[in-house]
């Protein structure tokens, strides 16, 4: 099979998995563009802008279903969206991103494999200070790398038992729409590039996560999913930390 013909349909399932767990789904798409070399000058803002289109259609379907917590999401994204802008100014060498990569691919792989059992009932209440130091931490890391943040703030707000599972994915796509869009505009002040397929690859994300999201949202729960979609970012992970592709 063509690589091309692959990665899209890759990409598509990739962008459905996540979206049915309320994410945008960088994490997936930087992890496929490792697996096929794709070098990170154009990983990060292809990773960022599909996760526009994937994180906002995973928001209204979750948000319709009555899932989304405003309270609990605005400081996080107060605090994450100036840093995800710097994060996004910053260049750094790519034998360094791609460790840092690999390492924040360890994060929704224990969160699949490990943490998938978390109680899903919310057991304590929010607090502010905290709440803006977590959003500024995830939103540098975010523009940083290329991520929305939402692997990241999915595991952390279930662990501290300020949401179930289902307002947590509420939260975390639209957490993840703006730090990728302000993530984006910081590399668009420096410059980017872009993939040439990229018009292709925002429509199959963007129909992947179509789906993802209303299945997600009011259909089903895909244990088996999440531990098939672990082991892709597995996979990425070993090559991004263990080989010099």
């Amino acid at each position: 099979m063509d690589h091309l013909v692959l990665f899209c349909c890759l990409l598509f399932g990739v962008a459905f998995l996540y979206a049915s767990v309320g994410h945008g789904g960088a994490s997936g798409y930087l992890a496929l563009m490792a697996l096929f070399s794709v070098s990170p000058a154009v990983m990060k803002p292809t990773a960022l802008l599909l996760n526009l289109f994937v994180a906002s259609v995973s928001f209204i379907q979750f948000y319709r279903a009555g899932h989304f917590r405003w309270k609990l999401f605005w400081p996080l994204a107060l605090a994450s969206i100036p840093m995800a802008f710097v994060g996004g100014l910053v260049s750094i060498d790519a034998a360094i991103y791609k460790k840092i990569l690999g390492l924040l691919l360890l994060i929704p792989v224990l969160r699949f494999f490990i943490f998938r059992n978390m109680p899903d009932t919310p057991r304590r209440k929010e607090h502010l200070g905290l709440s803006l130091a977590i959003g500024a931490g995830i939103g540098l890391l975010s523009g940083l790398i290329g991520i929305g943040g939402g692997i990241i703030l999915s595991p952390v707000v279930l662990l501290l038992g300020w949401a179930n599972q289902k307002q947590t994915a509420a939260i975390s796509a639209l957490f993840i729409f703006v730090n990728s869009l302000s993530g984006l505009a910081g590399q668009l002040v420096k410059g980017i590039s872009i993939s040439q397929d990229m018009v292709l690859f925002v429509a199959l994300a963007f129909a992947g996560g179509l789906l993802g999201a209303y299945f997600g949202a009011k259909k089903f729960k895909q244990p088996v999913l999440q531990q098939i979609l672990a082991s892709v970012l597995l996979l990425a992970v070993y090559k991004l930390l263990f080989t010099q592709a």
